[in-house]
């Protein structure tokens, strides 16, 4: 099992927007299990009053997506971690499709990522793969495209320069 210091190794993302807690398993080029806990405790409940019904934590349809797409960015940087954005390279995101929501997540529950690679071309992966919340799928993900460019080429140039 990799933790928490593994990851912050690879994934430049930190709190509240690191959504992957732990991965269980993985195998470099090919597919990676990664799990996260949802609590009560995390911020996006926090405005909740006491007339919040079960359906108003229902975990945000975006921070799933977002969880998941964490575990496969760490599938497509494993083997070569470089979570400096500010000098290395930047994983960015290019989309997803074929997304389907299959029901809602709780609090309490915890999300099982699991993301393969279909393929690599360049500097982009395509992935695919799902959530699960014991052993029911919770969402399902056609493709989802991440692309790594170097940060030196996303900074924005001198003021009244032209873009190059």
């Amino acid at each position: 099992m990799i933790g928490q210091f593994e990851i912050r190794k690879v994934l430049p993302h930190r709190f509240p927007m690191l959504l992957v807690d732990r991965v269980l398993d993985v195998v470099p080029g090919e597919r990676v299990t990664a799990v996260k806990a949802v609590t009560c405790n995390e911020p996006w409940y926090r405005d909740l009053g006491p007339e919040a019904g079960p359906r108003d934590y229902a975990y945000p349809r975006v921070l799933l997506t977002e969880s998941w797409c964490q575990a496969a960015g760490l599938l497509a940087t494993w083997e070569a971690p470089d979570p400096d954005v500010l000098e290395g390279r930047v994983m960015l995101f290019g989309g997803v499709s074929d997304v389907a929501y299959l029901r809602e997540v709780l609090p309490g529950d915890v999300l099982e990522h699991r993301a393969s690679l279909s393929r690599v071309l360049g500097d982009t992966v395509i992935v695919e793969g799902e959530s699960t919340v014991n052993g029911r799928a919770v969402m399902t993900v056609g493709r989802a495209v991440m692309a790594f460019r170097p940060a030196a080429e996303l900074r924005p140039g001198e003021p009244g320069s032209a873009p190059s």
